[in-house]
């Protein structure tokens, strides 16, 4: 096992499909018909490219936690629904992997939270993401009972974040300074 190739391979990956150039939601009508169907989208493909590698990887899935929860999570927030049903539930299977190794998913979930506000601050996330992301853990967590009342308060932590930062990111440019320390207050 080459920890390094497998790391530049999932870097590389997800680098391809949240470059700028592939982000359809971005482009005219148009010229995302023309694209979609010439081409098609192919940061799904990528992305479940990456999916059935993360699966591959077996009991080796731990050296990639929490340095690879980022890159995830930023695949996961392109607004192309099919790739985030095929990606969420990576998160689920790192938290399985940590929790089977020490018991709990301490290093993941800190490292998502940080990421998050990261990538919300940058404009990514939505409603939607957040909809899926808890049903979808939610449903994986169903499948085994030891870890479903970690999971399920792991799922409230992360929905109240993100409600706080979409909410914190749509008054960000409001000009009333209440609204806006209403949320920053909410937020901390």
């Amino acid at each position: 096992f080459n920890l390094q190739l497998w790391n530049n391979y999932f870097h590389l990956a997800v680098a391809f499909i949240t470059q700028d150039s592939l982000q359809l939601e971005n482009f005219s009508h148009a010229k995302y018909n023309k694209i979609q169907s010439k081409y098609g989208d192919m940061r799904r493909l990528i992305g479940f490219a990456i999916r059935d590698m993360w699966y591959k990887l077996g009991p080796n899935k731990i050296c990639f936690i929490p340095g690879m929860v980022g890159p995830i999570l930023e695949m996961t927030l392109i607004p192309e629904v099919e790739l985030r049903k095929a990606t969420i539930p990576i998160f689920f299977d790192m938290m399985l992997c940590e929790y089977q190794r020490t018991g709990e998913f301490k290093k993941f979930e800190n490292e998502i939270i940080l990421k998050l506000d990261h990538e919300v601050e940058g404009g990514r996330g939505d409603e939607h993401y957040m909809q899926l992301f808890e049903s979808i853990l939610t449903e994986c967590a169903k499948q085994h009972p030891g870890i479903f009342s970690l999971v399920e308060s792991f799922v409230i932590l992360v929905k109240g974040l993100l409600e706080r930062l979409l909410d914190y990111r749509a008054v960000r440019s409001d000009e009333s300074k209440d609204n806006r320390m209403s949320c920053t207050v909410n937020l901390l």
